[in-house]
C-alpha cells in the first residue's frame, strides 16, 4: 500500500486500503497515536483499539467509497471533509459524512491522525 503523497489523496487512499480487506493495510493509513471515531460518541485511541475498530468496520462486507468534499492544508497539517459509504451491490450498508485531520510525515506521506467518521452529520451531538 502506497501512502498518499498529497493530503487531498488521503480519502481515496483510505478507501483503497479498506477495499483490500486487510487490517494491516488499513492501519498503515493511520497515526495510531491519534483518534478514530468508528461510531458516534465512541472515540478510541491506541494501536489495539484502532485495530479493533478497523476489524469492526471491515466486518461490514462491501465496497467503501469516499468522496472528498474539501481538503484544506497548511504546512504539514490538513483537514478534510468526506462523504463515504459502504455498499454491497445496490444495498447501502453504511453512509456518513466525516471529518479527518491528516499530518504529513517526514518522508512526505500523509497519515490520518483524527478520523471522525460521522463528524459532519447534521444531527451529531457531542
Amino acid at each position: 500500500m502506497n501512502l498518499p503523497k498529497r493530503a487531498e489523496d488521503a480519502h481515496s487512499a483510505l478507501a483503497a486500503a479498506f477495499n483490500t480487506g486487510d487490517v494491516a493495510t488499513v492501519l498503515s493509513m493511520y497515526d495510531a497515536s491519534g483518534i478514530i471515531v468508528p461510531e458516534p460518541g465512541k472515540p478510541v485511541s491506541g494501536e489495539a483499539q484502532f485495530e479493533e475498530a478497523i476489524k469492526a468496520i471491515l466486518a461490514i462486507k462491501g465496497t467503501m467509497e469516499i468522496k472528498t468534499v474539501y481538503c484544506l492544508q497548511t504546512g504539514n497539517l490538513a483537514i478534510g471533509r468526506s462523504e463515504w459509504n459502504i455498499t454491497d451491490g445496490e444495498e447501502v450498508k453504511v453512509s456518513a459524512k466525516g471529518i479527518e485531520l491528516m499530518k504529513q510525515s517526514e518522508d512526505g506521506t500523509w497519515k490520518i491522525v483524527i478520523d471522525h467518521a460521522f463528524g459532519a452529520e447534521g444531527d451529531l451531538i457531542a
